[in-house]
């Protein structure tokens, strides 16, 4: 699995290898932000129908597989934005 440190990921195809190994439910995190772009944490979950703390690990681990990318909500600063590195 490719890390930051390793190389950067460019192409969809290398963000799937990068997902390979990771827990279904990761993988359903970035199909719901392939479809429905940025979103925070509470939307995921309502998208996805996850719980919570299992969109939390999942995160965590697509952010740590530099798949995934945070930033700060500009309407809420309690809040973070989620979306995909590489746009579909």
């Amino acid at each position: 699995m490719s890390t930051a440190d390793d190389s950067a990921i460019t192409t969809i195809k290398e963000m799937w290898d990068a997902v390979s190994n990771l827990p279904p439910s990761a993988k359903l995190i970035v199909k719901v932000l392939e479809y429905n772009g940025t979103l925070t944490q509470s939307e995921l979950a309502d998208k996805s129908r996850l719980s919570p703390r299992t969109v939390r690990n999942g995160l965590q681990k697509l952010e740590k597989a530099d798949v995934v990318v945070s930033e700060s909500s500009l309407a809420d600063a309690r809040q973070n934005l989620y979306s995909l590195k590489i746009q579909p």
